[in-house]
């Protein structure tokens, strides 16, 4: 079985610090990416299996790259669960409508990320 990729798209470096070393204890490859467009390139580059994806970041929001990723065929397949401080409804409504596949709010337990991954790249995209 190969090592399932992962992109972490986040500009907070302890939230990164942390589902880094998370990510990686559960055997994942992961790779990070600081902001939106960043994200975007390393998305192409590297066609990640999952993308842990930040909504509130510099240059592009994780809305944006959502709707970019989801617009690209080549990249349409890509899992997204989008990290949001904001925990209002239409934040969640507006990122499951651009195409995310999950939708977590910040603060989140840890064991529930790593359940909700490993959940996501069970499923058979269709």
């Amino acid at each position: 079985m190969t090592q399932k990729k992962i992109l972490i798209a986040d500009d907070e470096p302890n939230i990164v610090v942390s589902l880094e070393y998370l990510l990686q204890r559960e055997g994942y490859a992961v790779s990070i990416a600081r902001d939106g467009q960043q994200a975007l390139d390393a998305i192409a580059r590297e066609a990640p299996d999952l993308v842990l994806l930040d909504v509130m970041m510099p240059i592009k929001s994780g809305f944006e790259v959502c709707a970019s990723v989801r617009s690209d065929a080549a990249l349409a397949h890509t899992r997204i669960l989008m990290l949001s401080a904001k925990g209002r409804d239409t934040d969640l409504v507006k990122g499951m409508a651009l195409g995310a596949d999950d939708y977590m709010t910040k603060p989140f337990a840890t064991r529930e990320l790593v359940a909700r991954v490993a959940e996501l790249l069970a499923k058979e995209r269709p």
